[in-house]
């Protein structure tokens, strides 16, 4: 008996030592030869909307939860779509909506991090990345090329917008080093450049601009990043939308590329009226609502001193108050601004407020309000709003009235500091704004935004003095 449980015993341990090498034998993390690179594949965290996949074959695949995502991969978002990819170095990338992002090469050196090389090519629109043991350990093997410049880092966490002639880039943490292209910084070579380079790190409260033409980046003043995603991705806690099924995710994009919400119900009173005897009674005239109907023009942008431009497309045709930034910068200067816009005021010699203003109230000129909620972007109703400046004590509060049919009334309110030369701001943990004035107090503007349960809400604003 104790022969036979002896030798019981040894076949029981011989099974699991076969199985054990067996499973290290399966497992390339483990069976690859020390030091050697291992491929480093990518995997989709989140997908919102329309997004693609182009394999380097020429496949093309929608991007689902869960799809690996490797070197020679082009992920390519539509205007609702968002991608976060998570890699093998807990790095992550986010893809936003009308962008396309090239995975050029992702070779992570577990064995020895500081031979990983990873490099990405942003061909327009805007990412957001997130460093992970590779880069953090491999920052002279790191680089993300846009169409005019190259992108170094120091370990960090930015986020960069790109066109054929421009591009922006703010850091949220760490630092980052942009550079255009010339005989000393080639789109094929690694790491951050030095021959017209220009360094930002995240506690410098600026951002990066770069156009086609200009001999070197510059900084821009005053700027916050809007996007709370987009205003700030919730990147260590990506949305997991697994649960949801295709069908539901096709829908929520059908819905958002036929219409608001707002136009169908709209849609559905107007057939209802059609149809329903006795005739129903007048409606009460319609709230005001300060978003012009149609895009500000030329007349607009000779009346107001103050403009709004836009780095990109925007929203756009949801865009009402914005010009293209060539037009709204013509005898101006930048104040404040973000990824997707600046605000511009005259361009004066003097750089501070005229004394004895003291307070004043100002009247609300014109506004475009957003609501994002899961890659879906409509336009809000905006119908009241307030804005008081103190000068004296160097104080501002604010207030503005915003409705949609998925959010139902919002009463965004702020105060906050005002400083030299006229710009006021405020940052808390769900809310910021940021704004300038004229330097004679005659009119102002700033940009907002609110995190929400469920989305955000964002905007721009114009204003005249009283």
């Amino acid at each position: 008996m104790k022969i036979d449980i002896r030798a019981q015993a040894v076949s029981a341990l011989f099974a699991a030592l076969l199985w054990q090498a067996q499973a290290l034998a399966l497992d390339p993390a483990v069976a690859a030869p020390a030091g050697a690179p291992e491929p480093a594949p990518g995997k989709v965290s989140m997908v919102l909307g329309g997004a693609w996949l182009d394999a380097p074959g020429g496949e093309r695949r929608r991007i689902e939860m869960g799809m690996p995502v490797g070197a020679g991969d082009f992920v390519r978002t539509e205007p609702n779509g968002h991608v976060h990819i998570r890699f093998i170095d807990n790095a992550l990338v986010s893809v936003r909506p009308d962008s396309r992002l090239e995975i050029v090469r992702y070779e992570y050196n577990r064995g020895n991090p500081a031979l990983s090389t990873v490099k990405f090519n942003l061909e327009e629109g805007v990412t957001r990345s997130i460093s992970g043991d590779a880069a953090s350990a491999a920052r002279q093997r790191f680089r993300l090329n846009t169409p005019i410049a190259a992108i170094g880092v120091r370990g960090t966490d930015f986020v960069v917008s790109a066109t054929r002639d421009s591009v922006r880039a703010l850091v949220n943490e760490g630092a980052i080093v942009l550079a255009p292209y010339s005989d000393e910084c080639s789109a094929e070579a690694f790491g951050p450049c030095a021959a017209n380079a220009v360094e930002l790190s995240g506690a410098s409260e600026q951002m990066l601009g770069f156009d086609l033409g200009a001999q070197a980046p510059r900084l821009l003043p005053a700027v916050h990043e809007t996007d709370p995603e987009t205003l700030r991705d919730n990147v260590n806690g990506a949305v997991d939308e697994a649960a949801e099924s295709e069908d539901e995710i096709t829908g929520a994009n059908d819905a958002y590329l036929e219409g608001t919400a707002n136009d169908r119900v709209n849609a559905g009173l107007a057939n209802l009226a059609a149809t329903a005897e006795p005739a129903p009674a007048p409606e009460p005239p319609p709230e005001p609502d300060f978003t012009p109907q149609a895009p500000f023009g030329e007349v607009e942008n000779r009346e107001r001193r103050m403009a709004w431009g836009r780095w990109g497309v925007g929203k756009g045709p949801l865009e009402r108050i914005t010009y293209a930034y060539e037009d709204a910068r013509e005898g101006r200067e930048v104040t404040v601004g973000n990824l997707e816009y600046a605000l511009f005021r005259p361009d004066l010699e003097s750089r501070d407020v005229d004394r004895g203003l003291g307070t004043v109230e100002f009247d609300l000129a014109a506004a475009q309000a957003f609501y994002q909620s899961g890659g879906n972007i409509v336009a809000m109703r905006v119908s009241d709003g307030d804005l008081s400046i103190n000068f004296d004590r160097r104080e501002f509060s604010t207030g503005l009235t915003l409705n949609h049919d998925m959010t139902g009334t919002v009463l965004f309110s702020a105060e906050g500091r005002v400083y030299d030369g006229g710009y006021f701001r405020i940052k808390e943990s769900d809310q910021r704004v940021s704004g300038a004035v004229t330097l004679d107090g005659g009119e102002a503007g700033y940009f907002f935004e609110r995190q929400l349960e469920a989305g955000n809400i964002s905007g721009l604003t114009l204003w005249g003095g009283r």
